[in-house]
């Protein structure tokens, strides 16, 4: 068969791959179609006209939401930004260090507290919440930011550590050999050659880190009590508990808009994100 006959014969296969492919997407992407549309739409027409062109605008949706129930929205998105961006300070800084000492340093029960730290990963957040609100409580911090910034600075994400660890592992370790006869020390030697080196996973890390940040409800609604203090997920629960059926249109107009910076950050960093996932761990 020629390659003429075989590329005519692939073509029909080609185009209801396609068909599958584009059908897939439009299903994927009608929920968030559906959201822009009825943040535009009357109270009364959001659940009973289903089409994604709104028959009747109403603007005023996206006013309403912003000046929130008890608080402008502006204060969560603050919150929210500022939690978040503590964050991804904290994990890039400490799980990069954690991660440089478990691939290049040698220390006293190394393997041991490498295990430990992977256990880590399977315990579920419900299993020790009461034991870090204790510890909170204990301490004073509760309403207040430090609980959910802290814990960042100090490498409490095991993931990120390993993903680290998976990417430091391929650097040569002739850079290290070369940078020790230069007179460089441990400290210098991961600030100076490995955090450069690092970038694609610290990209990884700061983008996962501020989307889980700034998405977790669950960590905000146990430790903050006061509104002034909420994020934007705590200001979403609020309008819908303040204001009932009456604020559909408002809080999917929040809602669209609470999106808008993790399309943002994940438009941004998409090409470096694909980097740091595809090129950790090809070298053990």
């Amino acid at each position: 068969m020629s390659a003429a006959a075989r590329k005519t014969r692939a073509r029909p296969n080609r185009i209801l791959l396609h068909a599958f492919l584009l059908a897939g997407a439009l299903l994927m992407v009608y929920p968030l179609l559906w959201l822009a549309s009825s943040s535009l739409k009357p109270a009364n027409l959001i659940f009973s006209d289903l089409s994604l062109w709104p028959k009747e605008i109403r603007p005023e949706n996206y006013v309403d939401g912003w000046r929130g129930a008890a608080l402008p929205f502006s204060t969560f998105f603050i919150n929210s930004f500022i939690i978040a961006g503590l964050a991804v300070v904290g994990n890039v800084l400490a799980c990069s260090l954690v991660a440089y000492a478990f691939a290049r340093l040698n220390f006293a029960f190394k393997r041991t507290l490498f295990a430990l730290m992977m256990m880590t990963i399977m315990l579920p957040l419900h299993a020790t919440l009461i034991p870090q609100y204790a510890l909170f409580y204990g301490l004073g911090w509760v309403n207040t930011f430090l609980p959910l910034v802290v814990p960042k600075f100090l490498a409490v994400d095991a993931f990120f550590i390993f993903l680290m660890i998976q990417f430091i592992r391929g650097i040569p370790r002739e850079l290290d050999e070369a940078a020790t006869v230069d007179g460089a020390g441990p400290f210098r030697i991961y600030w100076s050659v490995i955090l450069p080196l690092l970038t694609p996973a610290l990209i990884t890390t700061a983008v996962f880190s501020f989307i889980w940040t700034y998405e977790d409800f669950l960590s905000p609604l146990v430790y903050l009590t006061s509104m002034d203090l909420y994020t934007v997920p705590q200001g979403l629960r609020l309008m819908m508990a303040s204001k009932g059926a009456s604020s559909w249109g408002p809080l999917l107009a929040m809602s669209l808009l609470s999106l808008v910076p993790l399309f943002i950050v994940f438009a941004f960093f998409q090409r470096r994100l694909i980097d740091g996932i595809a090129t950790t761990g090809l070298k053990g």
